[in-house]
């Protein structure tokens, strides 16, 4: 038991100073676009510190590492939820996935990300007194559409993977007028096919797990005159309830611990920490901690587990300070059965 948790707290500090190194660089390492598959969805996972590589989901897993829903229970599972992001940007998710005879032949899911970005104001540049013409409004959105499969090799192993297709429009322009007055318009959009890949893996000691995934890979994008790649994320992890190391009833409490480092293209490696207490499965507390970071780094939330005649309820609530932009509000609603 000393030596398990000597480990433990050797590769919590190994992950800690391995991320600090490149902490002292806080530049830029390359440029992405399509940066709205990189937010996180999930009031559970962004309340973690988006510490779940290693920690077991629902269909919410195909948003983080898609393994993870190889284990989920029932027959079906569904997850609605919005994010209130910063600059009055809002988002909207959902996920379903279908696990038919007992996980014999996997898991089966669908997920549905949507961006809406509000409206702007559009203008030309004129020869008048402003030098510019008022054209209109334009309004930008964003959209994500995935499969997922998730499947069990063996009782200690599980992998999984999405294919989902991303598009972001920037809307309708106006670029100028003819010769009758009338506007010339041109549409501002870009989409494309990726991947996310992920496995997991049950050590067997006690509930230690172990996850990588690896999201948004695809082939270079190009815009205008501009290529550019989707924001790769690469994510390893460990998770456990730690209360499998002490004598308690875990029918009435448990704690996870997860722990989650991080290689994105567009940024330094990164440490994701996070804690869930879930009180006689029903009331849960979460928090999570993560570093580098520009603005975010401390989040909570709480949810409230039901269930009644074999259908599961959830609710979540994530909470996210963001620096000098506004706070972050998630809120989502899960049923299983």
């Amino acid at each position: 038991m000393k030596k398990f948790i000597s480990i433990l707290l050797a590769l919590v500090v190994a992950a800690v100073l391995f991320s600090s190194s490149f902490a002292q660089e806080r530049q830029k390492l390359a440029q992405t676009g399509l940066k709205f598959l990189s937010v996180s969805m999930d009031p559970r996972s962004s309340a973690m510190g988006d510490a779940v590589s290693a920690v077991l989901h629902n269909s919410t897993g195909m948003l983080y590492n898609p393994s993870t829903m190889s284990e989920m229970e029932g027959l079906f599972d569904f997850s609605f939820g919005t994010t209130r992001w910063i600059a009055d940007i809002n988002y909207i998710y959902g996920t379903a996935a279908l696990n038919l005879f007992d996980g014999d032949y996997g898991v089966f899911g669908l997920s549905l990300v949507a961006v809406d970005y509000g409206e702007f104001l559009g203008t030309i540049v004129a020869p008048n007194d402003d030098g510019y013409l008022d054209v209109g409004t334009f309004k930008p959105t964003a959209i994500s559409l995935g499969l997922g499969y998730a499947t069990q090799l063996s009782e200690k192993f599980s992998i999984g993977g999405n294919v989902k297709y991303v598009r972001q429009s920037m809307g309708t322009a106006v670029v100028g007028f003819d010769d009758k007055g009338n506007k010339i318009s041109e549409k501002n959009a870009v989409d494309a096919m990726a991947f996310d890949f992920g496995i997991l893996y049950h050590t067997g000691f006690k509930s230690l797990n172990f996850g990588m995934s690896i999201r948004n890979f695809s082939a270079e994008l190009r815009y205008k005159e501009e290529g550019f790649q989707l924001p790769l994320t690469f994510k390893i992890g460990m998770s456990i309830n730690a209360f499998d190391l002490v004598e308690i009833d875990r029918n009435m409490h448990s704690l996870l611990v997860a722990v989650d480092a991080s290689h994105p293209r567009d940024y330094p490696e990164q440490v994701f920490l996070g804690l869930e207490y879930m009180f006689m499965n029903t009331l849960v507390f979460r928090g999570g901690y993560a570093f580098p970071m520009d603005e975010q780094e401390f989040s909570a939330g709480v949810g409230l587990r039901q269930e009644l005649a074999d259908i599961k309820f959830a609710v979540d609530y994530g909470y996210t300070p963001f620096g000098i932009f506004d706070n972050v509000h998630r809120i989502s609603i899960n049923i299983g059965y």
